[in-house]
Parts: C-alpha cells; sequence; structure tokens
C-alpha cells in the first residue's frame, strides 16, 4: 500500500479562499487606519497659524480675517507630505489635503475653529477640530469647513453628542 502525503489540490484551494476572505474582511479597516495616519501626521502644520491667531485674540480680542492678517505666507506656500494649503479665515484654519495623500482625501479639508472665553481674553484659546464641541463656558468662533467623512476623522476630530435625558 502507498501512502499519500500532502494536501489534494481542493484542500489547497479551500485554504486560500479562506485567507482571501479574512484578507478582504481587514482591508478596509487597514485603509481608515492609513488615512487617519496621514490626517493625525498633518495636524502639526496647523501650529504653524495657531500662535498669530491666538496673539491677535490676545491683544486685540479679534481674529485675522486671513492668511495676510495673521502674518503668514499665502495658502498655497504652507505644505506637507499630505497637505496643500492652511488658510485662515476669521481664526478659522482649513487644511487642504492632496499632494500625496490617501485619493480619498484628495482636496478634502479640515478645520480648526478656536474656542475661547469671550469675556475673559486672558484664558488661551482652544482649538475645537472639525464639528467636535466647544468646552463648557467656552464660545467656538469661525466656520467649519470640514469635508473629510466623519468616519475617517481622527477621535479628537469627532463631535461628541452628549445623549439626551
Amino acid at each position: 500500500m502507498k501512502k499519500i502525503l500532502g494536501f489534494s489540490l481542493l484542500e489547497a484551494m479551500v485554504a486560500v479562499a479562506i485567507i482571501a476572505i479574512l484578507a478582504a474582511m481587514a482591508l478596509p479597516s487597514y485603509l481608515f487606519k492609513i488615512i487617519r495616519e496621514q490626517i493625525e501626521t498633518s495636524i502639526p502644520l496647523i501650529d504653524i497659524a495657531k500662535t498669530p491667531v491666538a496673539i491677535a485674540w490676545k491683544t486685540e480680542q479679534i481674529f485675522p480675517a486671513d492668511n495676510n492678517a495673521a502674518g503668514l505666507p499665502p495658502p498655497e506656500k504652507i505644505v506637507s507630505n499630505y497637505v496643500t494649503s492652511v488658510t485662515v479665515e476669521n481664526g478659522a484654519i482649513h487644511m487642504k489635503f492632496g499632494n500625496r495623500a490617501n485619493k480619498s482625501l484628495e482636496n478634502k479639508v479640515l478645520t480648526f475653529r478656536p474656542a475661547v472665553v469671550d469675556d475673559a481674553p486672558v484664558v488661551p484659546i482652544t482649538w475645537v477640530c472639525a464639528n467636535a464641541g466647544a468646552p463648557d463656558k467656552m464660545t467656538v468662533k469661525g466656520t467649519d469647513r470640514t469635508t473629510i467623512d466623519p468616519q475617517n476623522l481622527p477621535l479628537i476630530c469627532r463631535s461628541r453628542d452628549k445623549p439626551k435625558p
């Protein structure tokens, strides 16, 4: 009697099919991770604009209308691997994605808006990402122009609606 060792073609095909199904299930979560990583890597770029906006609020209680008023270069000159421009608009900072960013981020905008205590300019500005809410007793200024799909946003940029009683 001959003893047959190894796998049959059918057994090998079943194993390949199982691996393909598992890979197909894991791929979407991996793509979300890549997009979030690109966003999180780009967020420090807005630090360039945060300082002049905060100084304007602290000294004059107004927000710069644009990059020029904030003493910044034109929007298309503030770039990185994933960002094509950073624009200041009445205190809000809009970061437009492009360059080497994932295709689902291309031409999308992420906004950071200043949150302040109106009658106490000595209190530091808190920056609110996308449609995340303002801290208690603070008012968010500027317009949110975020166009990134909410499921792709990092946790700090997601709305945290409080459940209604």
